[in-house]
């Protein structure tokens, strides 16, 4: 029906209203949908038409190095350009809307913190759960009716939508009932 102070959509059920935290949602969507691309293989990648340089410290520049393969399988190429420089060439399709700059930070601080191989593996979900928030719609970005119906249709359609990557609900409904006692009708 509409959107309110650009967080929550919201919309009308057979039983009352429901109320959806947007970001929330549509990061649980991506991630599921980057998690069965990773784990299937590798992600649908989105080539940039300019590459994003960022400033490097040492230390990211050889985790950068030393990890290209991870960044690979998440669907980042991820080039060293000089002693403190690096370029990203591509993201994951599902993020080509992100900002690369903190989400590569971040990917960076974590592929840091977890390493190589199986420690890695062990972690990936977590990875993959940074990177869908960095991708999914911020607050007060307005949708059309259009993309609201969209994403509560993709909800519709994936697991554990009921939750998003942290934990949080991504919606809750307020049945006629409710919303009648709400407003004393009928006492």
């Amino acid at each position: 029906m509409a959107q309110l102070h650009g967080v929550y959509i919201l919309s009308q059920s057979e039983r009352g209203l429901i109320l959806v935290d947007m970001h929330a949602a549509h990061e649980r969507i991506v991630y599921e949908r980057m998690k069965t691309q990773v784990h299937g293989g590798r992600p649908e990648a989105q080539p940039l038409l300019v590459p994003v340089s960022l400033a490097a410290s040492p230390a990211e520049v050889a985790t950068a190095e030393s990890e290209r393969e991870a960044f690979a399988r998440l669907g980042v190429e991820l080039d060293v350009a000089g002693p403190e420089t690096l370029l990203v060439r591509q993201v994951p399709a599902l993020l080509a809307d992100a900002d690369v700059e903190p989400l590569v930070r971040e990917m960076l601080a974590d592929l840091e913190r977890y390493g190589r191989s199986d420690r890695l593996e062990a972690h990936i979900n977590e990875l993959l759960s940074s990177m869908a928030c960095h991708g999914s719609v911020r607050a007060n970005r307005r949708l059309t009716l259009a993309e609201m119906n969209a994403l509560l249709r993709d909800m519709e359609r994936t697991e554990r939508s009921g939750q998003c990557n942290h934990g949080r609900p991504t919606w809750t409904e307020m049945s006629m009932k409710q919303l009648d006692r709400l407003f004393m009708r009928g006492q």
